[in-house]
């Protein structure tokens, strides 16, 4: 299938003369309606582009570190570890990707408050010496196994607390005990990072925890340490409105707490900011049946024009590939539909969506309004590249369906002024021109 091939190569199709995203998915339709019907993923590497500029031009000085986690995709490693992202890893395979790619050891960072010996073991061997550590146990077990390690402090914050009704991080009087534990068992710390959701509307979250995060850096100066790293944490959602938002809410803050002249290096972990909107997936209609919900039937021959009738969709693809996220609470948008006869005054029903298994927690979206689809009808589901915290799986794995890269001339032009060359940053891919 051309656009696509197994790692460690990767075809990029070059789109030239106006060729769309939206041609190249018709022409995968096309092609899959001729096979097996299967789903497949178009990959908009432009799109990563400017989320990376919009990043830069409007947090100049918080640089990103990108969280494996939220798509592993090796592509997308490729690409944001040419344009200088670092990496936020959670576990050995997500550390081995990275480092497969040449990145840096001292541009991962290792989170997670509770890691496994051996996978720290993995962390001092690599030469990974940034970890995240937020209790005393953590702390032991790192100062056991690797002596070299530089700790960022977890801090918890109100906002998350709200968000996952779970306490993650620990608390001023916490950090005051791990810092002053860390002084007497001669492990260095570095640095502090927290974590605000991206769907916190209180403006005062970060308010909060960048004063906790001075007094956090104040204590350890006390005890003798040196911090130099803040990170913000992953509160961004994608939108440039909200990234403005918050560059507005941090801004002063960083400037009174944190100034340029203090040597604090300020960085954040925006993971779907950068992703969400690079992937297109498309899925094929498989099964069909219509509900009367007042009649409980589920039959054509039983319908009157009066009757409440509403139609649940199966799709080859759900919560077990990728719609995962939703089983982590993300919210599935109501997908448009790729169908040859759709007229624009063509009534629409309630529907819900399915994944192919008959599992009740299968279902993808609970309610959206469609035209009425028949079994072959394809639906197309955008800002599919953030698929959640469930860990390193992604798109790239071989039972997820095929991704097909893409990017225009416009936004090749725009990698290649921003450093970005085949030859020397990004050697695993290969350009190729769309259609040939």
């Amino acid at each position: 299938m051309k656009g696509f091939v197994d790692a460690p190569n990767y075809f990029i199709e070059l789109l030239e003369g106006g060729t769309t995203l939206d041609d190249v998915i018709e022409n995968h339709v096309c092609e899959q309606n001729l096979a097996e019907k299967n789903a497949f993923v178009v990959a908009d590497l432009g799109a990563l582009m400017r989320q990376h500029v919009l990043w830069k031009t409007t947090m100049p000085l918080v640089r990103p570190f990108y969280p494996v986690s939220c798509n592993s995709s090796p592509v997308v490693i490729e690409v944001l570890s040419a344009l200088g992202v670092g990496f936020v890893c959670a576990n050995k395979a997500e550390t081995t990707l990275v480092l497969n790619h040449d990145v840096p050891p001292e541009n991962i960072i290792l989170s997670g408050v509770c890691k496994q010996l051996s996978l720290i073991k993995h962390a001092a061997k690599t030469g990974i010496n940034y970890l995240v550590c937020e209790n005393e146990a953590e702390l032991r077990k790192i100062a056991r196994v690797h002596p070299e390690a530089k700790l960022l402090l977890q801090a918890c914050t109100e906002a998350q607390v709200e968000e996952t009704s779970l306490t993650i991080g620990c608390s001023l009087k916490s950090c005051r005990h791990l810092l002053e534990m860390a002084k007497e068992i001669s492990v260095n710390v570095v640095g502090v990072m927290f974590q605000v959701p991206a769907s916190c509307r209180d403006p005062q979250a970060y308010t909060h925890a960048l004063s906790d995060a001075r007094c956090i850096f104040d204590m350890a100066k006390e005890l003798g340490f040196d911090m130099k790293i803040l990170d913000i944490g992953g509160g961004f959602s994608g939108s440039e409105f909200q990234l403005k938002q918050v560059h507005s809410i941090i801004k002063p803050l960083l400037e009174a707490y944190f100034p340029s002249a203090s040597g604090v290096s300020i960085i954040a972990e925006p993971g779907s900011f950068f992703v969400f909107s690079s992937f297109t997936l498309a899925v094929n209609v498989i099964g069909k049946k219509a509900v009367y919900p007042d009649l409980h039937c589920s039959t054509h021959d039983e319908l009157t024009p009066n009757d409440a009738l509403e139609f649940v969709y199966y799709m080859n693809d759900g919560v077990y590939g990728s719609f995962m996220g939703k089983l982590f609470g993300n919210v599935i948008t109501t997908p448009s539909v790729h169908k040859m006869s759709l007229t624009l005054d063509e009534p629409v029903f309630s529907s819900s969506l399915w994944g192919p298994s008959c599992d009740p927690l299968e279902q993808v979206v609970e309610h959206c309004l469609l035209p009425e689809l028949a079994v072959g009808d394809w639906l197309i589901f955008s800002n599919m590249g953030a698929r959640g915290q469930e860990g390193p799986a992604t798109f790239s794995d071989t039972n997820q369906p095929p991704v097909y890269y893409t990017i225009s001339t416009d936004d090749w032009f725009e990698m290649q002024k921003a450093g970005i060359s085949l030859d020397d940053t990004i050697k695993t891919l290969s350009l190729v021109q769309y259609g040939l």
